[in-house]
């Protein structure tokens, strides 16, 4: 698997610029600049800062396509759209799910 169209593969199925990724995953936009010049991937620590962005764990980037669990069509689409928003757009919305 080649970790840097992967991370172009995720940005691009969210519409994020690499503006918006590197202030998601709280790293300079140089750095991913970097990464993308140089074609090497990026450090672990960095790797995970992206994966938090995305709202995915490590293990869920290296899967691919692959799923653990079987969603409805409709399950999966209320993912993407969770896995799009900005970390305190998903706070409030688990927040207003967990609501009693």
């Amino acid at each position: 698997m080649n970790v840097i169209e992967r991370i172009k593969q995720l940005k691009n199925e969210r519409g994020w610029t690499d503006y918006k990724l590197a202030a998601e995953a709280m790293i300079p936009q140089s750095t991913l600049a970097s990464v993308y010049e140089r074609n090497t991937p990026p450090k672990l620590d960095i790797l995970e800062n992206i994966c938090g962005a995305f709202g995915i764990t490590l293990a869920q980037f290296f899967m691919e396509d692959e799923q653990v669990e079987i969603v409805a069509a409709q399950e999966r689409r209320l993912l993407l759209a969770y896995r799009r928003l900005p970390a305190k757009k998903r706070a409030l919305l688990l927040e207003l799910l967990e609501e009693e």
